[in-house]
């Protein structure tokens, strides 16, 4: 089996790991903003102290940290601040699988993004792939107690949380892209390294002065919930560091073609570990979905 499949396999699942206790503690005692700074709170120092390990055990030179690092990289921390807590305050209104599917549909819309800000070509069985997505979407808007579904209903909160995730998480992938390649390293591991550690000290920095304005008290909760919010940075950590791996060693379509085994584990975790239900329309609806982006990614 080539390397790059299980790094991939293992992403995904540390992904589905830190989402699952990040939306534990959502339901607990910390806010959406409280669960987003555990992620980088106890990621940021062990990704710091292992970049300084790596560096050293290979001898590289430190890179220079240009204009160009600092605001792709400062972009890219914010979009994914703003995606994370969009997503657990999603798990609060639906259940975890229809979250993550949601979460999902930032392949689609890196797609859209880039054909209508940078011109990219997109086929005509890319937009065939998109629709087929607007209707995996439709199935899964609307509650699930409702029989019948219709576009209006699309125009509701879970939605606008859902699709604004995934724009965002698209956004900073392209962002983190752009602050690692303008470090000029040869080794992919340590430009991914550094670009990681650079970000989530940002991350944390930023995180901490906006809780302590906006609630102060959610700091010291992050604090006292450390039982748990350590494995959040913990898994943060090792899926970051897995999902960068695999996109240093293959193809980004192929990796994200297998990393969409995430929703499996999502529907895997949504009925087995919270006991959630599922309904058949949003069965069909994260069927079709992952339909979709399978046919994008093959596509493009």
């Amino acid at each position: 089996m080539t390397l790059w499949i299980p790094i991939t396999l293992a992403a995904a699942l540390f992904q589905t790991l830190r989402f699952m206790l990040q939306r534990q503690l959502s339901l607990g005692t910390l806010s959406a903003g409280g669960a987003t700074l555990a992620r980088f709170m106890y990621s940021a120092p062990l990704v710091a102290v292992l970049i300084v390990i790596y560096m050293g055990a290979t001898g590289q030179d430190w890179p220079r940290f240009g204009a160009t690092f600092w605001v792709y990289g400062a972009a890219g921390g914010l979009a994914q601040i703003l995606a994370t807590v969009a997503t657990v305050m999603l798990f609060q209104a639906r259940n975890f699988a229809v979250g993550i599917t949601f979460k999902k549909t930032e392949v689609m819309q890196a797609v859209l993004v880039g054909w209508v800000l940078l011109g990219d070509t997109v086929s005509g069985l890319g937009f065939a792939a998109i629709g087929l997505g607007l209707v995996g979407v439709l199935l899964l808007s609307a509650p699930p107690e409702l029989v019948r579904v219709g576009w209006r209903d699309m125009a509701n909160r879970s939605v606008g949380l859902g699709l604004g995730a995934g724009l965002l998480f698209a956004v900073s992938g392209v962002c983190y892209r752009g602050a690692s390649l303008s470090l000029g390293m040869e080794d992919p591991l340590a430009r991914a390294g550094l670009t990681l550690s650079a970000v989530t000290a940002m991350q944390f920095t930023a995180m901490v002065i906006w809780l302590r304005w906006r609630d102060p008290g959610q700091v010291r909760a992050v604090w006292d919930a450390r039982r748990v919010a350590v494995w959040v940075g913990l898994m943060s950590m090792l899926g970051s560091f897995c999902w960068f791996t695999a996109f240093t060693l293959q193809n980004a379509a192929y990796v994200n073609a297998v990393g969409q085994v995430e929703l499996v584990l999502s529907a895997l975790a949504s009925v087995i570990v919270f006991r959630e239900a599922i309904s058949a329309r949003e069965w069909l609806g994260m069927g079709v979905l992952l339909g979709s982006i399978l046919m994008l990614i093959a596509v493009i």
